[in-house]
């Protein structure tokens, strides 16, 4: 605690005073970019990787970067979207995913998670991630971190279907005025990988121009996160 105190107050007699004209404008309201959404993980901070200010991103967290389906959950994530798409007009939607996730390392091992009940509860808007891999990779041929990197992909992909079923989301997207991107942040280097639709596999973000988005094949277990 002692460490977020001393931070505060650097942040209050530091940063924000030279920032003061960028809050005084805050204060007056929000036009974020982007709805980022992605993993509660203390690691990822999405205001970082992309080098972004306050008020560019309205950032939405949880184990797993998880949507539910509309309607298939009380959690905060419908309300969130909708206001994002709706009430502040975002373009764009993130998804990212990232290595070393330990909600996914629990999806795939929900044998693991008996002591954690409420986390093995929320992981099952997953289901499909872990059914997808079963069912569609030769996992004997595959080592344990090349397994969770496929999850982390596929979970990300899974999202975005999930994304498509909130009525505010499914508006955009008819009238061509919303994007959605499923990212992949690799921590140990620093890169994100980005989904093309046209490959049908995870790319380097920087490698990739945007298209719109199509039904995809499985991905090519080669591209490690």
């Amino acid at each position: 605690m002692k460490k977020l105190i001393t931070g505060l107050h650097h942040f209050q007699s530091h940063v924000f005073q030279s920032q003061k004209e960028l809050f005084e404008r805050l204060a007056q309201g929000q036009t974020p970019d982007a709805l980022f959404i992605t993993c509660s993980d203390s690691r990822i901070n999405p205001n970082l990787i992309t080098n972004t200010q306050p008020g560019d991103l309205f950032i939405l967290r949880n184990a797993g970067n998880i949507i539910p389906p509309y309607g298939a959950a009380n959690g905060g994530e419908g309300g969130t979207i909708e206001f994002a798409v709706s009430a502040l007009g975002v373009k764009d939607i993130i998804i990212c995913g990232h290595s070393a996730c330990g909600a996914m390392k629990g999806l795939l091992n929900p044998e693991q998670l008996d002591e954690l009940p409420v986390v093995k509860a929320w992981l099952s808007h997953a289901d499909a991630t872990r059914r997808i891999v079963k069912e569609n990779y030769e996992l004997d041929k595959l080592e344990d971190d090349e397994v969770l990197s496929i999850a982390i992909q596929e979970n990300v992909l899974v999202q975005i279907e999930n994304l498509k079923t909130h009525p505010s989301v499914a508006a955009g997207l008819a009238r061509g005025q919303l994007n959605l991107h499923g990212w992949a942040y690799k921590i140990q280097t620093g890169e994100v990988f980005t989904f093309n639709p046209k490959e049908g596999q995870f790319l380097p973000l920087t490698e990739v121009n945007y298209v719109r988005e199509k039904r995809r094949p499985k991905l090519n277990s080669g591209v490690s996160i």
